[in-house]
């Protein structure tokens, strides 16, 4: 048991849930207040008009975080029943479904339970259907599980809903689920696409009858039904349900249940799905049917593709040609197989027209070659105060030397010129940087040079051995070809053109106008000019000298 619930906290981890905001009371009252209204006026819009103002995986990410902020402050969790929109009683309740976190609870819960079945979670609008005396005579909308709205007229309108059946669902109760028919649809490759919504829009809408013919059904229970769960899905079969006995599947182990829902998440269905439902056949009789009482069943959802974080802080950071970009830490949340804290917005100016502030709940995905990206703002907080970002006061010709009012500009030029295509000082980063120009005061971006190698195996947080290897790196990198140590300057040069210099000195370069700068590949007059104002820079003019009195190729 315990086990179980270790596992089920780091679950709760993982996914960001776990830590609780520090707020007052009387902020944490004044934020549940706003996002549980927003949350109402979505659930209106859903149940009352058809219209789906959000996506379904955000709605249930933030109705999920609502509910984690009451457990926080104490209040009760607010229960998900939707808006009494419909006075038509149900014959057996909607029980709705109990959601494990993973494997483990549901292995917890296996264990208490046989005769196991897996279907997918069909994602759709849940139905029930009555049938007397072979004839469909009423459709009710799932409503809050005791009441719902009379559909019947608009789901005969469904070509995929018979109206007339035989045999034993000849006086019946069904219950399930109508979804927006697809060819193939592979839900790992394409997602929700938000079908809930776009069926529940199609009931909605009473003057266009067209929209009807791309809903489908799936009965994913038959109350006071065969107990045997075969003869329950032959008896759907032959009534025209067809889709149930092709995806309901015996399973007796929680590797069973993983191995299927991998299946269905990678393999193409009739249908957009968001997880799987494990059930037993062996249920009480349908008069005992209650709103949240379904413990013969859990259903076992997907990881959304797209994660709701929360910012806890908004960071500037400038690089090394002077531009600001802008960096919001979050807390951590699971993103495939990335563990997500920090997210790069691009500029100051992007970053002002997302609108982003502390507080705020920012929807996640995976961009290409897997880096993180904000997609939009879903929940801007109540209490909303912006950081100011520093002034654009850099360039490329800023912070060659070291200031305090330098000091994220001249460490990212460090970084710079020891990386790979530049010096290729391995194994120093930004953190051993920063630690060399705490012990010794560098002057400017190339002090590092001087230094001695009793000096760097005394330096403060370095081991002795470590020191040693840094000298040897700082003597080979002494050693790098004329056209790395001017990448290291940040001339502002393409690649291609550098190729075109050849072999030149500092000297040389001195003496090239805009013209003939020009003519090599990939500059133009602009760059030009921009290049001649660089090289005979004062601060330039400086560093060529030191860098020729410590003996640097080329200068």
């Amino acid at each position: 048991m315990w086990k179980g619930v270790c596992i089920g906290l780091m679950l709760w981890s993982v996914n960001g849930m776990a830590v609780c905001p520090v707020w007052s009371p009387a902020k944490a009252a004044q934020e549940m207040a706003g996002l549980q209204a927003q949350i109402t006026r979505w659930d209106e819009a859903y149940w009352k008009q058809g219209k789906s103002e959000v996506s379904d995986d955000v709605y249930d990410q933030l109705n999920a975080r609502l509910k984690q902020w009451q457990r926080c402050f104490g209040d009760k969790p607010s229960e998900d029943i939707p808006p009494k929109n419909g006075s038509l009683s149900h014959p057996v309740a909607h029980t709705g479904v109990h959601k494990v976190a993973g494997k483990e609870e549901l292995r917890q819960w296996m264990l208490n339970h046989h005769d196991l079945w897996v279907q997918p979670k069909v994602d759709g609008v849940a139905v029930t259907l009555v049938y007397q005396k072979g004839k469909l005579v009423r459709a009710i909308s799932r409503g809050d599980g005791e009441k719902g709205e009379d559909w019947t007229a608009r789901v005969r309108g469904i070509p995929s809903v018979p109206d007339n059946i035989s045999g034993p669902l000849a006086d019946s109760v069904l219950q399930g689920e109508l979804f927006l028919q697809r060819d193939g649809h592979v839900q790992k490759q394409m997602g929700g696409m938000n079908a809930r919504a776009v069926v529940a829009g199609a009931l909605m809408r009473h003057e266009d009858k067209t929209a009807l013919k791309t809903i489908g059904l799936f009965i994913w229970a038959w109350p006071d039904g065969p107990q045997a769960m075969p003869q329950r899905l032959k008896a759907l079969t032959q009534a025209g349900f067809t889709l149930t006995a092709r995806y309901t599947l015996p399973v007796s182990s929680p590797d069973e249940v993983e191995k299927q829902r991998q299946h269905w998440l990678t393999s193409p269905l009739p249908f957009v799905t968001d997880g799987i439902v494990v059930r037993s056949a062996q249920e009480p009789s349908g008069q005992r049917w209650l709103p949240g009482s379904g413990s013969w069943l859990v259903a076992w959802k997907y990881t959304p593709v797209a994660q709701i974080a929360e910012v806890n802080d908004i960071l500037f950071a400038v690089g090394r040609t002077g531009k600001i970009s802008v960096v919001a830490a979050l807390a951590p949340v699971q993103l495939d197989d990335k563990r997500v804290q920090r997210v790069n917005l691009g500029s100051t100016g992007r970053w002002q027209t997302l609108d982003i502030a502390p507080g705020d709940q920012v929807l996640l995905s995976l961009a290409g070659q897997g880096i993180p990206r904000v997609d939009k703002v879903v929940w801007r907080g109540v209490d909303r105060t912006k950081p100011v970002p520093p002034p654009a006061r850099f360039t490329t010709l800023t912070c060659f030397y070291a200031s305090p009012a330098c000091a994220r500009q001249f460490i990212a030029r460090l970084v710079w010129l020891g990386s790979s295509p530049v010096l290729d000082i391995s194994g120093l980063g930004e953190s051993g940087w920063r630690t060399l120009h705490q012990a010794w005061r560098f002057d400017h971006i190339f002090s590092w040079l001087a230094l001695t190698k009793e000096q760097l195996q005394n330096t403060p947080g370095l081991s002795a051995s470590r020191g040693l290897q840094l000298w040897h790196r700082f003597e080979f990198a002494r050693h790098q070809p004329f056209v790395r140590w001017i990448n290291a300057l940040g001339l502002p040069l393409p690649q291609a053109a550098v190729k075109a210099l050849g072999q030149q000195t500092w000297q040389q370069l001195r003496e090239r106008d805009a013209e003939s700068w020009h003519r090599l590949p990939g500059v133009g007059p602009e760059k030009a000019r921009k290049i001649v104002e660089f090289i005979h820079h004062p601060t330039l003019d400086a560093l060529s000298r030191w860098l020729g009195e410590q003996g640097v190729q080329g200068f």
